[in-house]
């Protein structure tokens, strides 16, 4: 079979046409939201805190994370920000079999001059994972994983609120 032979240019032709409307579907990345600020302080957060990490460098793309709220023009209020660990199942010897982990981030926006520009809000993830004493190193280190996951979920949900901000 040449280049030439009419068969397989007709399939060519069928294969370009049939991949034409996947062109203009109008597929995108995912970005991360547009601010309507572009300085915000983060308060109330514990000095070695995960969530304020996480928190700072997610806003690192979008604004400038500035330590003064007199400099903010938007400032984020941790009123909670906690790592929680339950009991879920235990057994008739009262060895622990299931927990339950939870982060719990509860927050408002205000402007340096305390006008609310979002009301107080509270969000929770929570994840149950299996326990087993020995294998507690391992379990500890899952936990982690597990924490760090949800806060990255409740940041995501926090930028998507941030994003509705006006100052």
């Amino acid at each position: 079979m040449s280049s030439s032979d009419p068969s397989l240019a007709r399939r060519r032709w069928l294969a370009a046409a049939a991949l034409l409307p996947l062109a203009g579907c109008g597929f995108q990345l995912r970005r991360p939201p547009q601010m309507l600020f572009e300085r915000i302080a983060l308060q109330g957060f514990e000095p070695r805190s995960p969530m304020a990490a996480e928190l700072k460098r997610s806003l690192a793309s979008v604004a400038r994370v500035v330590e003064s709220p007199s400099q903010a023009q938007l400032v984020l209020q941790a009123l909670a920000d906690t790592r929680e660990r339950a009991v879920v199942a235990s057994t008739a010897a009262g060895q622990v079999r299931e927990l339950q982990v939870r982060v719990r981030l509860k927050f408002r926006v205000i402007t340096p001059g305390e006008r609310e520009v979002l009301p107080p809000d509270e969000l929770l993830q929570w994840r149950d994972m299996s326990y087993n004493e020995t294998n507690a190193l391992a379990k500890e280190q899952e936990a982690d994983q597990l924490y760090r996951a949800m806060e990255s979920d409740i940041v995501a949900q926090v930028m998507r609120r941030l994003s509705t901000a006006k100052p």
